[in-house]
């Protein structure tokens, strides 16, 4: 496509991906250990998969759009020989849904080979595309992962190692990024130092892998070891492990909506169970929006969790109301509007049984756009419901997010437009309640060691770039002192 800065900033540069790497001893396939790890994490992007390998030195990758299942078979994945591997899940909100936006990217410069998966948003990826652009560099890409590969090829020219090279490369990024990088003997786990995106590590045998969330290392036999911690970078070579810290510490920031929608039920997320802060959040809705009611149920899936959470407090049974047909996508993770609007209609069925002649309360994990609210309600008065009480288990959202998650400008957002009421009558229920803002830290049991909910409360804890596309804001709101974002030291 042709690419212009004009359209980097009409397209947001956001994503919301999931990475998953393995270095190997002999112990486990590689890429077999990727296809596993990749299944795992199809929930975080459904518009195309790959995976990269390094055979002694020598990299092949390959990747195509679509579901995993749909673009690897076990021909494919037995060509990919190798002792290291990274892999990447993607559901792009920025930079095109095509095939030349599929990660790994692989990059051969004059050093030999790198592989780059990311997961996240760089705030300053267009300051730094122009100034790479500027000393000659061409772009095969519309994301701002290909920045990061410049960025790491142009410091291994002079770093005396892949990792220092790394090293001075993040210095230069802000915003969001967790990141896995292979060269040809080595594998690289590195995470901004907010923490916004989850990434940890785990071990089989004297092989380690790297994921976005700890159900993938469940998928391929790993035993988890730790989070990696916001602004370490972590090397996996033929010596072990290696860490290294950063001198400089920013407050961990990592994205609640993490714990709200993006991860699996199954997965711990810097030591916080997924399934009980859901669970925790519907307790909260309980004792907040109480109400007389016959049966308690979820949106699948992260709805589920916590109406198991809203019954428990409030001694509502909890029924299965909504069958999800499996084979769809998630609504949200669409890149077109149209598209998540025909998903909607044959994703979801309620059990007519269950409803009919009772007064619901339907939990929900948000409300972003609004498209989906009334037809949730209509479904269920069609099946036959006396009453529908809906509760949201997040608060309203009412700013955009710069680090990674779509929610690229507050026009679309249904908070910002409309009060509580307004889209209670909208959405047809009788009544409406949402997660309050203040209760996300007992949402998070009381563990939460920092995290981002600028999306909520407008307080972005890390720089964001002001940047405008035919007179529209595109950023700039909250600035913090760079300086006091990232560390410029070297390590």
């Amino acid at each position: 496509m042709d690419f212009s800065f004009d359209n980097l900033y009409s397209e947001g540069l956001h994503e919301e991906c999931g990475v998953f790497g393995v270095y190997s001893d002999g112990s486990i396939n590689p890429a077999y250990a990727c296809y596993n790890g990749l299944l795992a994490l199809q929930h975080r992007g459904q518009e195309s998969c790959g995976i990269a390998v390094s055979d002694q030195g020598v990299m092949n990758y390959h990747k195509d759009m679509g579901l995993v299942t749909e673009v690897f078979n076990n021909s494919i994945l037995d060509s990919l020989d190798g002792q290291l591997a990274v892999s990447h899940v993607r559901y792009s909100t920025a930079g095109g849904s095509v095939l030349e936006n599929a990660q790994p990217l692989v990059m051969r410069y004059v050093k030999g080979t790198l592989a780059v998966a990311h997961n996240g948003n760089l705030t300053n990826a267009v300051e730094l595309r122009r100034e790479l652009e500027q000393r000659g560099a061409i772009f095969q890409t519309t994301i701002d992962s290909e920045v990061i590969c410049y960025l790491i090829a142009r410091e291994r020219i002079h770093a005396g190692s892949a990792e220092k090279a790394v090293m001075k490369a993040v210095e230069k990024l802000e915003g969001a990024y967790s990141l896995l990088v292979m060269s040809p003997r080595k594998l690289i786990a590195a995470r901004d130092p907010h923490g916004f995106r989850p990434l940890c590590i785990g071990q089989v045998g004297k092989s380690y892998v790297f994921a976005s969330e700890s159900a993938a290392l469940d998928a391929c036999g790993a035993k988890f070891i730790r989070d990696v911690e916001p602004g370490e970078i972590v090397v996996a070579d033929k010596h072990g492990l290696k860490s290294i810290m950063p001198k400089k510490k920013c407050n961990k920031s990592l994205c609640v909506f993490e714990y709200i929608y993006f991860a699996r039920t199954d997965s711990y997320i810097d030591g916080i169970s997924v399934y009980e802060a859901r669970k925790q959040a519907g307790r909260i809705l309980a004792r907040e929006f109480p109400v007389e009611a016959d049966i308690v149920i979820g949106v699948p899936e992260s709805g589920i969790d916590a109406a198991i959470g809203y019954s428990e407090e409030s001694g509502i049974p909890y029924e299965k109301g909504i069958v999800k047909n499996t084979y769809i996508g998630r609504t949200f993770i669409k890149p077109s509007q149209s598209e998540r609007m025909k998903s909607v209609r044959i994703k979801l069925n309620p059990i007519g049984d269950m409803i009919r002649g009772k007064r619901v309360v339907v939990i929900d994990d948000s409300i972003v756009r609004g498209t989906t609210i009334d037809r949730i309600t209509n479904m269920l008065r069609a099946a036959g419901a006396k009453e529908v009480h809906m509760r949201i288990s997040s608060p309203p959202f009412m700013w955009p997010c710069y680090y990674g998650t779509d929610i690229p400008s507050r026009e679309e957002l249904i908070a910002v437009n409309h009060s509580i009421d307004e889209i209670c009558k909208l959405s047809g229920a009788d009544t409406l309640g949402y997660l309050p803002a203040d209760s996300l830290d007992e949402m998070l049991l009381g563990k939460s060691c920092g995290h981002c909910d600028a999306c909520f409360s407008g307080k972005y804890p890390a720089a964001t770039t002001k940047l405008t596309f035919k007179g529209k804001e595109r950023g700039g709101m909250n600035f913090k002192d760079k300086e006091n974002c990232a560390s410029k030291e070297e390590d």
